[in-house]
């Protein structure tokens, strides 16, 4: 049984991914990083979590300490760059933003990653497409994707592997247009473990069934696949031969919440410095629900040390569900600070935390069940707890817009609206600026 490239319903599945997309974003605003070896770091400069090809090349593995290269960065062109969060949320808008114009419909995988359906046409028109994504996202973001069309998602993950894997084929495949013996080759020379869903155990244990690559698996016997495995990796099987099971998803899981989570430069180990990093945390995780149109109904707060610290670990955390849903930053704030004060142990060092925002509705929904016809009415008549959700609503509102025109770090509740970083706040010594979401930081043109 061979790979199938043909869709009885003329459908296609794009997926489109931005190659290196950290190295990228920062490649966009400082052409000096071109053609040089760059790594992105992680939280408080401490490992390396993305690579452009030029450092793959020069062996540096993910995750490999920043410590153990710094001393040798200068003699290997090295450049290391800081996670500038900011900056790859803002990018990666932009990107899906520019995809979802091509499509009948949009999936957002991940910052990243986007599939994309295509309506059902003769195959050259597919590649065409494809080459017209990989263009306008070159040309109106300027950072480059590959893009590969399938008759199903599992395949379209394949075909995309092929585009950015080989050359001479320019960042797109359709796998239609592949010559058949072609793609026998690969799919018998690739190992299982590079197709969708199937992980390092799932391939061990694949192999033990005598099924070691892409053509192997494609082969298999669904039903016996189902019997040994899971119905997941049955349809992975169906997926390979062509036949699409794995539906689009409108909102991905991850969508149901918000989260907004640091590790800390130097440790914390005060009540009051723990309640300053809440009100900091739980200040921008609202402004993100803010900017969703959503309102929260529970609020989680978590903080922890370090697996490495000696002495006992502590991990509190604590959901607090609120009266009714609300996107009223005061009364966020409020929660996660509270919530999580009473469970801190005094004198822990904790290294990091974090807010998440759960329960999600559309603003304006609930705020539509606020109005209370036996409230107390002030002296115009209008009910008390309508006004003061209004005044919640207002007070987000307000916020966000003068972040949105001064910038982030313009306005804020408490140490939220502190200019200088605190001791606690992230390392982060290589930052690029945020280019495209703060006014100071906006490149200058000169002519």
């Amino acid at each position: 049984m061979s790979l199938g490239t043909e869709a009885t319903t003329g459908h296609r599945f794009a997926l489109v991914d931005v190659n290196n997309f950290y190295v990228s974003c920062e490649r966009v605003f400082d052409p000096r990083l071109a053609d040089r070896p760059v790594v992105v770091l992680s939280n408080n400069d401490g490992c390396v979590v993305a690579r452009s090809a030029e450092a793959k090349e020069l062996g540096i593995k993910t995750g490999t300490p920043w410590f153990q290269l710094a001393p040798e960065a200068e003699r290997m062109n090295l450049v290391a760059r800081s996670s500038n969060y900011e900056l790859y949320g803002d990018m990666s808008a932009r990107v899906m933003e520019v995809i979802g114009r091509f499509g009948a419909w949009q999936e957002v995988y991940s910052i990243d990653e986007s599939f994309l359906g295509l309506p059902a046409a003769a195959e050259p028109a597919f590649a065409a497409t494809a080459r017209a994504v990989r263009e306008a996202v070159r040309r109106l973001v300027g950072v480059p994707v590959c893009v590969g069309v399938a008759p199903s998602k599992t395949l379209a993950k394949f075909a995309n592997h092929i585009a950015k894997h080989n050359g001479h084929l320019d960042g797109v495949c359709s796998l239609g247009s592949l010559p058949a013996a072609d793609l026998e080759r690969l799919a018998a020379r690739l190992p299982v473990t590079e197709v969708w869903g199937v992980g390092a155990r799932t391939g061990e244990k694949l192999a033990g069934q005598g099924i070691q690559s892409v053509a192997d698996l494609a082969a298999a016997d669904p039903a016996r696949i189902r019997k040994k495995f899971s119905v997941n990796l049955q349809r992975t099987v169906l997926e390979l031969r062509g036949t699409a099971c794995i539906a689009p998803i409108d909102e991905r899981a991850d969508a149901h919440q918000i989260m907004f989570s640091r590790s800390f430069s130097t440790p914390v180990d005060t009540v009051a410095a723990m309640a300053d990093v809440m009100t900091v945390y739980a200040q921008a995780a609202a402004s993100r629900l803010s900017a969703r149109g959503l309102q929260t109904a529970v609020v989680t707060a978590f903080a922890g040390t370090s697996r490495f610290a000696a002495g006992e670990a502590s991990n509190p955390s604590v959901s607090v569900p609120l009266p009714e849903p609300t996107d009223d930053p005061i009364a966020i704030v409020r929660a996660a600070v509270a919530g999580l004060e009473a469970r801190l142990v005094p004198g822990v060092r904790y290294v990091r935390a974090g807010v998440v925002l759960s329960g999600l509705t559309r603003a304006g929904a609930a705020r539509q069940g606020e109005f209370d016809l036996f409230g107390t009415p002030d002296d115009d008549g209008a009910p008390a707890a309508g006004r003061d959700a209004q005044a919640a609503a207002n007070l987000g509102s307000l916020l966000g817009d003068v972040k949105a025109r001064f910038g982030q770090a313009s306005i804020g509740l408490g140490a939220g609206g502190v200019q200088v970083p605190a001791d606690w706040s992230m390392k982060r010594q290589y930052s690029s600026p945020k280019y495209t979401t703060e006014w100071k930081d906006l490149p200058v043109a000169k002519a």
